[in-house]
């Protein structure tokens, strides 16, 4: 009998030189390539925010890339908390908030 992994949801804040420096879209690609959905989106304050969907270990392999993001991108500070399931299928671009 084969068990299942269990999905989860997180929701991260990602604080530092993040915006401008294509860390949306390298976060995007990373995502897809995990298989999760959801979204991400640049921020007013200068921070990005996400949800990651999908398989317990691949979302947590997402949060941890995210810590480091692209080559261009600092990284001061990366919240995250777990989340509802968000309400997209594959994983988006979001416009700033």
């Amino acid at each position: 009998m084969m068990q299942s992994t269990p999905l989860v949801s997180a929701y991260v804040t990602v604080i530092g030189r993040v915006q401008g420096v294509g860390y949306r879209a390298w976060c995007a690609r990373e995502a897809e390539r995990l298989g999760l959905h959801g979204w991400i989106r640049n921020r007013l304050d200068g921070s990005v925010e996400a949800i990651y969907h999908g398989r317990a270990e691949r979302v947590e392999e997402m949060v941890r890339l995210s810590a480091k993001g692209p080559r261009w991108a600092k990284v001061e500070q990366i919240l995250s908390t777990p989340c509802d399931a968000p309400d997209v299928a594959g994983f988006i671009r979001r416009p700033s908030y």
